[in-house]
């Protein structure tokens, strides 16, 4: 190796542990480490630095541009386990690409302060290495600049194999790991097993077998409502009004089942708990997958509650007011067996309602396909996005938010995105009561099935009340069966499962009441044009 590689390797390798050091909450000291994870740093940033100097020519920029790629990283990791309570993990990068094509999304949450900042500085950056830093071919010549290349690689490549080899086992505890192996250990243990494929065929799929439903049976529609950022805020902060959700408790003092859900989510990755309520399949079984199992979802078929409610003769719409392919929706939900899916293009701006489109819109929506022409059986899959963050857009606070908390809490900081995020709950509760006039106005039978997907980003007010469980709540109605049952805790992976049966099961759809009989001759208005 030339004697011009040494200063930049050893400088860059140096602040390569310095970075990881300032991740929060933080990593053991290398020393505390498995020693193969220390050669696994070694043998990933000795690749990637031959890497970037193949390409840029100039060791000091390679240096310089691998450690400003590390702090983004480092940085991202921070925020995440701040907001999501999880580390940044090999999944995330691609979600560098979804922050250009969906900037609203993400970027506040580093401030767009900061995000302004850090390019700025970086094109300056990079700048100044292009006019300071000779090229080592000028310098030395395309043969030595070759010989310089291949010389870390050829100690690296070697390296690099044999602690792949030895390197621990990934728990899946994104935050265990990462203290257990370090980030460059964490990265590579589950990359790896984010590159085999979900194994379909060994798994225990909850949907696998068909229902047959039972002779004469009038099915009934049936409306799914994953709401954004749902849960009962009451009991976690005395701030909030109790009679905040009305509609919500008189759902639930009717419900055929109600109780609290674990989510395999917290604050975002709505996809992890929308995936184990159309598939039933919990995180063991997805393993590395369950991350993101849209990914795997969009290449491969499994059993599911929809294909399930198709075989039984359902139409079957998604709708989600926000664009299709994030996600990968757009190629998952067909796949699923949705044969319609409504997104963003469905909606209008008169629709929005804060900085997506309202969920009053969203019920009006499924008002219309209910009131559809075709009489088949109607399964309505709902995405919510009114109360998706970041929250701290919204501003000025108006005064009707912060009458939903009680006069104890005064205008500050931390409680003005909880005030923004209870506005819009408010506005998923008044969802909750159309759907229900809806649902009780039709003639034909009907189930509706209410969950969120699990509990939004209030740093602020998670710090000033401290954190929630987790969980969210979930209820499963029906006009023509009024229920009365005590709460039950489920897991979303078991909810589809339980509204399956409910659907096969409860009196109220079996057609032997008076409504489910005049539905039979009546099947649905005719005076009312079809939306499909």
């Amino acid at each position: 190796m030339i004697a011009v590689l040494w200063l930049p390797l050893l400088a860059g390798l140096g602040l390569s542990f310095a970075i990881e050091a300032l991740l929060r909450p933080a990593v053991g000291p290398p020393w505390r480490r498995p020693p193969v994870t220390l050669v696994l740093h070694l043998a990933s940033w000795l690749t990637l630095f031959a890497l970037f100097l193949l390409v840029l020519q100039r060791p000091w920029f390679a240096a310089g541009l691998i450690a400003a790629l590390q702090l983004v990283v480092v940085q991202s990791s921070n925020i995440k386990s701040r907001t999501l309570n999880e580390p940044f993990i090999c999944h995330d990068f691609e979600y560098f690409l979804d922050a250009l094509r969906h900037p609203r999304l993400y970027v506040p949450f580093f401030g767009i302060g900061l995000a302004i900042a850090a390019g700025s500085a970086g094109a300056a950056a990079i700048a100044a290495f292009l006019w300071l830093e000779t090229s080592l071919v000028t310098r030395a010549g395309t043969g030595t600049f070759l010989l310089a290349v291949a010389s870390p690689l050829l100690l690296a490549l070697p390296l690099l194999q044999a602690s792949l080899r030895r390197l621990p086992a990934a728990t899946l505890a994104p935050q265990r790991d990462l203290e257990r192996l370090g980030l460059f250990g964490a990265l590579w243990a589950h990359g790896r097993l984010a590159l085999k494929p979900l194994d379909t065929e060994r798994l225990v799929a909850p949907f696998a077998a068909p229902p047959t439903p039972p002779a004469g049976q009038r099915l009934p529609d049936l409306v799914v409502v994953q709401s954004e950022s749902f849960f009962d805020p009451r009991a976690w902060c005395p701030l909030v009004r109790p009679d905040l959700l009305p509609h919500f408790d008189a759902l639930c003092a009717e419900a055929l089942h109600h109780g609290p859900l674990r989510v395999p989510a917290w604050g975002a990755n709505t996809v992890r708990t929308e995936s184990a309520f159309l598939t039933g399949l919990g995180e063991s079984q997805l393993g590395i997958h369950r991350f993101n199992p849209y990914r795997q979802l969009a290449r491969r078929s499994v059993p599911n509650l929809v294909a399930n409610l198709r075989r039984l003769g359902y139409r079957t719409v998604c709708v989600h007011p926000y664009p299709a392919g994030f996600y990968l929706r757009d190629r998952v939900m067909p796949r699923l067996g949705f044969e319609r899916f409504l997104d963003i293009k469905d909606f209008t701006p008169h629709d929005r309602d804060g900085q997506y489109i309202g969920d009053l819109a969203v019920a009006e929506t499924v008002g219309r396909l209910l009131a559809g022409e075709d009489d088949r059986p109607l399964f309505v899959f709902v995405i919510t996005m009114e109360n998706h963050g970041p929250l701290h857009l919204e501003r000025p606070v108006p005064d009707e938010a912060y009458a939903l908390l009680t006069p104890q809490a005064v205008r500050s900081a931390e409680h003005d995105d909880l005030a923004i995020y209870l506005r819009h709950l408010v506005n998923a509760d008044r969802m909750i009561e159309r759907l229900r006039r809806i649902l009780a106005a039709q003639s034909r039978p009907s189930l509706l099935c209410w969950y969120g997907d699990h509990v939004p980003i209030l740093p602020q007010a998670y710090r000033r009340h401290g954190m929630p469980p987790g969980h969210t709540r979930y209820a499963i109605w029906s006009p023509q069966a009024i229920g009365s049952t005590p709460p039950r805790e489920r897991a979303v992976a078991d909810l589809g499962t339980v509204l399956q049966d409910t659907l096969l099961a409860s009196p109220a759809c079996r057609g032997t009441g008076q409504g489910n009989e005049q539905s039979k001759t009546q099947g649905r208005p005719s005076n009312i044009r079809s939306t499909t």
